[in-house]
């Protein structure tokens, strides 16, 4: 968990995406305008996040408006950097 959080930690963008979908789901256009980071810094950061396992796509079939929601691992993750 620690390194996962350092991971976090390291970029800006992947801090405020974990923030912008909180405990819910959004999809990445929602992200990006809670964010405040641009949609296509958001798809790369959804991409490295879903390799760590913190964040989920429930819609992968879609091509647009997947909706995205945090792990488990991922809610602890926020959780501790508030």
């Amino acid at each position: 968990m620690d390194d996962k959080k350092k991971y976090v930690q390291n970029s800006s963008y992947r801090i405020k995406v974990l923030k912008a979908i909180g405990p819910g789901f959004k999809i990445p256009t929602e992200i990006a305008n809670d964010s405040g980071v641009l949609r296509n810094h958001v798809s790369n950061v959804l991409r490295e996040l879903k390799e760590q396992d913190l964040v989920e796509c429930l819609t992968p079939r879609l091509r647009k408006g997947r909706l995205y929601r945090l792990t488990e691992e991922g809610s602890k993750i926020l959780e501790e950097l508030d």
